[in-house]
């Protein structure tokens, strides 16, 4: 019994096609957490695609009710081997985002696996079943290797992510017990390059918001009126341009962060952000004073995801007397999400734009964390990785995007660490999603080694 042999059994799992199909039959299931008519699909995730999976690998398993009003469910599955053992808690997510069907190219749909060279397409690979399903397979791969983990397991699945992940706040703060563990280890997101692992202790906050300028019923021909009446699109398009200046630098005082210290930046230093599928990356945008990771990783952006005012697709010689903006903030640790909307209700009102309203989406928000790259468990999991890949691991203090993590930081108390397994270029939230088969079967070797390593040495002193 050797870690060599974990990750050969894992490596197999991958190569004799049986990942592919295990994940085809994730795929299958249409767990659109954001349809309403979709419901009875994310329970139903649970109970036949997951929970024969691990129960067959020596887990008990309980499916609970959400404590939010008409929210997917959560499954809470377990493997306690002993007392005296370290307990890894594992997260992961069984909805996907909608599946805008019409929208893939011919040959593609989102609840059908589909293989193509390096690509599996389908909706959920990459966000997030292709990478729970990477860590449960690892799991097996040591107990079919071991005859046990040498840890206690805990896993979390739930079932409303992408709606926010409304009532896992709630859920784990009355079974803390029941996730009590030494450390998060999870996946979701991105690595930084497609060919090296990437680890991330945190993640940015995320809040959205509508600005909206509401002045009057109805529109009003442009040449009976044009100049006797105020035109809402125009004063939102000035409030907007008083909350980033002309390359996007934030100019609400609030908004600027002040944690982006030495030990940060000099994590965020020569990593890599061009390429692997993504958009060519703007120079002159973004704070100018700041390297492109830095933006991104250690700072603060806010983003118009929407705008609207009269009619579009259809324009017509009146003057709208209605304007929207859907706009967002992107936040490290440092910046209070309680303070966010006030400040930049100061902030207009200081303009003279107090006719501006500010209304928050409904549970559009997820707090900032962060965890030093110095901490035990990281250095624990970059070993590790580094000894599995040959390659050191690209480690962030946090992830660029917004993920629950507030919940196991702050509500559960631990250390969290996260390995994700898909790439920038994956079309997560887009048509034609998908993982690289490349990356999956580094990923499972990945995790058979690290879930190895913490059984053999207990993790971390």
């Amino acid at each position: 019994m050797t870690r060599d042999q974990a990750i050969n059994a894992a490596t197999r799992y991958f190569e004799t096609g049986d990942f592919a199909r295990d994940l085809g039959a994730l795929v299958a299931h249409e767990t659109e957490s954001q349809t309403p008519d979709k419901a009875a699909e994310l329970p139903e995730y649970l109970e036949q695609a997951l929970i024969p999976r691990l129960t067959a690998i020596g887990f008990a398993c309980k499916i609970h009710s959400n404590p939010a009003p008409d929210a997917g469910p959560l499954l809470l599955a377990e493997r306690i081997e002993g007392e005296t053992l370290p307990t890894i808690l594992t997260y992961g997510h069984g909805d996907v985002i909608r599946a805008q069907t019409d929208q893939w190219r011919d040959g593609l749909h989102p609840f059908r696996l589909v293989e193509e060279g390096d690509r599996l397409y389908g909706r959920g690979t990459a966000d997030n079943k292709a990478q729970h399903l990477i860590n449960i397979a690892a799991l097996k791969a040591i107990i079919d290797t071991r005859g046990s983990l040498g840890f206690n397991s805990r896993i979390l699945i739930e079932m409303g992510e992408e709606m926010g992940s409304p009532g896992l706040s709630e859920f784990c703060a009355a079974h803390k017990d029941a996730l009590a563990a030494d450390v998060l280890i999870a996946s979701d997101g991105p690595r930084l390059q497609s060919d090296t692992p990437t680890m991330f202790m945190g993640a940015r906050g995320g809040i959205s918001f509508d600005l909206i300028v509401d002045l009057r019923d109805g529109a009003h021909h442009s040449g009976n009126w044009g100049g006797l009446l105020a035109d809402p699109a125009m004063i939102l398009a000035q409030a907007l341009s008083t909350i980033t200046d002309a390359r996007g630098q934030i100019q609400v005082p609030e908004w600027r962060p002040t944690s982006l210290t030495a030990d940060i930046r000099h994590a965020l230093q020569d990593l890599p952000l061009s390429g692997d599928g993504g958009p060519p990356i703007d120079p002159g945008w973004g704070e100018e004073a700041l390297t492109p990771a830095e933006r991104v990783f250690g700072w603060n952006s806010f983003a118009i995801l929407a705008m609207k005012s009269g009619v579009p697709d259809a324009p017509v010689n009146a003057i709208s007397g209605f304007a929207k903006a859907a706009c967002q903030l992107r936040f490290v640790v440092g910046t209070a999400l309680d303070d966010v909307l006030p400040a930049l209700r100061r902030h207009l009102d200081r303009h003279g734009f107090t006719g501006v309203q500010i209304i928050p989406h409904e549970r559009a928000f997820f707090s900032a964390t962060r965890l030093s790259p110095d901490h035990p468990w990281v250095r624990f999991v970059a070993t590790s990785l580094t000894q599995t890949s040959g390659k050191s691991p690209h480690i962030l203090p946090n992830l660029a995007g917004s993920l629950p993590n507030e919940v196991f930081a702050d509500i559960l108390g631990l250390p969290t660490v996260w390995v994700p397994h898909s790439y920038r270029g994956c079309s997560q939230h887009a048509p034609n999603e998908h993982v690289l088969k490349s990356v999956s079967r580094d990923a499972l070797r990945l995790m058979a080694g690290l879930f190895w390593d913490i059984g053999h040495t207990g993790g971390p002193t």
